[in-house]
């Protein structure tokens, strides 16, 4: 989920790997380790530097740098897509092909694209969230329609998919209208979001959803408690509406109740709830309009979640903030934080997730 559960989308895997470094809760084996002890510092997954993207909750699902898919930790719903309901503590891998791009868990599934562009699901079938016209669930992977031209992924109960035409869809839980269609109907299969060819970057959070478009401007729909859509009130909206008037925005990430994006100017800005200091501003106070977090601009990539955040900087260093109670921070401790903390010294990280009290990370 990539943390938010986003993702976008190129067309070739990296040809060379990063060390993969997951931390916090191990209730399910998560961690990849051969066992269900939680760890506050991050831990490597084997010894080798061979892993592309990661994405954890209940489970890691990572693609290696050859386009191998592996995942671990609880299958009760199929979601490690190995054809069976068992959960393993040390990866496994899907099948022997070498075309996967990027996983992105959702809500006790995964949804993923390959590098020729097709969309693949599997795990949970619940409020459609597969994609593949039913309910059913899954435990290996079926391909959703047979389009080759999808590029940029989210999920959470509901997914946000935008194509190369700059299309963008939705399918899923809608109970808070997190899909944009207009109403709370629950859709199991792709449905486009109004006729607009200018999407770019979702961000689908539990209740409500983010998008950049390719004119940077950014858009928000969805359950508004808390201020969650960065609208400046506390109103819920079923079909997009623009976040201010400004046209830099980049990279957003949406959890429960709290929203985060970097902007072009490598600004972090979060609002939403705060219940745990996970936007990051000093302090427990709950923001209905985007606050700045700092001053800095270096900020590339946020992951926020429902009680924490982490987020990769342009010089490689890894900072996390927040709810900290399984370690989830990888700071060492169990304490939590309402500032950016620095995950130890050490530079190369790129494509943070976390999700739940579980975070990974690649490093290089």
């Amino acid at each position: 989920m990539f943390g938010s559960r986003n993702f976008l989308f190129a067309r070739k895997a990296g040809a060379a790997g990063n060390k993969l470094f997951l931390w916090g809760k191990n209730t399910n084996g998560q961690l990849g380790q051969g066992n269900t002890t939680s760890v506050s510092s991050p831990v490597q997954v084997g010894s080798l530097a061979e892993w592309s993207k990661v994405g954890t909750e209940n489970i890691t699902i990572a693609t290696k740098s050859s386009g191998q898919l592996w995942s671990w930790g609880s299958g009760y719903a199929g979601q490690l897509g190995l054809g069976n309901t068992t959960s393993y503590s040390s990866p496994k891998q899907i099948g022997a092909l070498t075309n996967w791009l990027t996983p992105i868990i959702g809500t006790s599934n995964v949804i993923c694209i390959k590098t020729d562009g097709t969309l693949w699901a599997w795990g949970s079938g619940t409020y459609g969230t597969l994609g593949l016209g039913n309910t059913t669930s899954y435990s290996s992977p079926k391909q959703i329609g047979s389009s080759t031209n999808w590029v940029s992924i989210s999920a959470e109960y509901g997914v946000l998919a935008v194509d190369s035409a700059g299309k963008l869809f939705a399918w899923g839980n809608n109970a808070k209208g997190q899909l944009g269609l207009g109403d709370l109907t629950n859709r199991s299969s792709p449905v486009q979001v109004g006729a607009l060819t200018n999407w770019a970057k979702p961000a689908a959070g539990s209740q409500h959803s983010l998008c950049v478009k390719t004119d940077g401007t950014l858009w928000s729909w969805g359950f508004g408690s808390y201020g969650a859509l960065g609208s400046g009130n506390t109103t819920s909206r079923s079909s997009p509406v623009q976040v201010g008037s400004l046209t830099n925005w980049a990279t957003p990430s949406a959890s429960r109740y709290s929203s985060a994006c970097v902007k072009t100017d490598g600004t972090l800005w979060a609002w939403g709830k705060n219940q745990y200091g996970q936007l990051g501003l000093g302090n427990l106070t709950s923001y209905s309009s985007p606050k700045q977090v700092g001053a800095l601009t270096n900020w590339l990539q946020p992951t926020i979640n429902t009680g924490s955040t982490i987020c990769s900087k342009t010089d490689g260093t890894l900072w996390a903030w927040g709810q900290n109670n399984y370690g989830q921070l990888g700071l060492g401790n169990l304490t939590s934080y309402s500032s950016p903390k620095q995950v130890g010294a050490l530079t190369g990280w790129s494509n943070p997730d976390r999700a739940g009290s579980t975070s990974g990370c690649v490093q290089s």
